[in-house]
């Protein structure tokens, strides 16, 4: 087949399933195609992996000290406003927490619930500058698979769920992400304000399980779909994808548990300060 029947074909099946798009996204910032977002993902990957450790490798480590205490708190109260606007756009307000279809009427909860799918979805893109910092400040031990991956598939399904089904059942996953990076920004906010603020992080394993216990609900939430005698949520297929994602997660955070607190590889040492008080090291 020749190359430019196959493009036509391409192009043709794009438009037809682009049909059934949300059309009160429309025009949005990178919600066009998933074109933009899919350059933005790519370059995100080249330079942690690539570019970046390349171009630090015989430099000195940036100090952003500041930078990083502002960008985490930053995200704290961003988290906080996305928690907040998840449940009073549904959650809070009418979802049963069971079979909670897409409203896609232009009522203003429907369109506060859009909205906040939206702003959740380019939140991811600034969520990307975790990993960027790693590099600057050549700690590319904590650039891992698990961050990466999680860093680049997380605003990648999130442009088809934006674009298609901003609301409902699939929704409820991002409000837990929510909860839970309120907590975990506020941790790493802490560690950037420096050795001070290090005896108040005694809570460092707790944080893990915390996050342990989200993709178990997650999934916990999301499959009751497979037992529901009758559920008209709109694209079964996000379900799956939400199945996938919070299963793949657990195992992946699971594997980090065991190796960080099971078998101690990368537990933080001890210290002893001068008034014989034991805190955590937190890098």
């Amino acid at each position: 087949m020749a190359f430019n029947e196959l493009t036509s074909r391409a192009v043709l099946f794009y438009d037809e399933w682009i049909k059934d798009a949300d059309p009160r996204t429309r025009g949005w910032l990178l919600m066009s195609n998933p074109l933009p977002q899919t350059i933005i993902i790519a370059s995100y990957i080249y330079f942690v992996w690539s570019l970046g450790p390349r171009l630090m490798e015989n430099r000195k480590p940036f100090d952003l000290k500041q930078v990083l205490i502002i960008y985490n708190f930053g995200l704290v109260a961003l988290s906080l406003y996305m928690s907040y606007e998840f449940l009073m756009s549904g959650w809070a307000t009418g979802y049963s927490f069971r079979c909670d279809v897409v409203d896609y009427s232009n009522s203003p909860q429907a369109l506060r619930m859009v909205r906040v799918c939206w702003l959740y979805y380019f939140s991811k893109f600034i969520e990307m500058l975790d990993t960027v910092f790693f590099v600057l400040r050549k700690k590319n031990s904590q650039v891992t698979f698990l961050h990466v991956y999680h860093h680049s598939i997380m605003p990648f399904t999130w442009w088809f769920g934006v674009k298609f089904a901003p609301g409902g059942l699939g929704t409820f996953h991002a409000l837990l992400n929510c909860i839970v990076h309120v907590i975990m920004y506020t941790y790493y906010g802490l560690s950037a304000m420096g050795p001070a603020y290090h005896k108040y992080l005694w809570w460092k394993k707790h944080l893990t399980t915390i996050q342990l216990v989200q993709f178990v609900i997650v999934t916990s939430h999301i499959s009751q779909y497979f037992f529901m005698k009758d559920c008209p949520y709109q694209y079964p297929v996000f379900i799956y994808i939400i199945a996938l994602y919070g299963l793949v997660f657990l195992v992946l955070f699971l594997h980090f548990w065991y190796h960080a607190y099971t078998k101690g590889k990368r537990l933080p040492k001890l210290l002893q300060n001068g008034n014989g008080v034991y805190r955590e090291k937190v890098e």
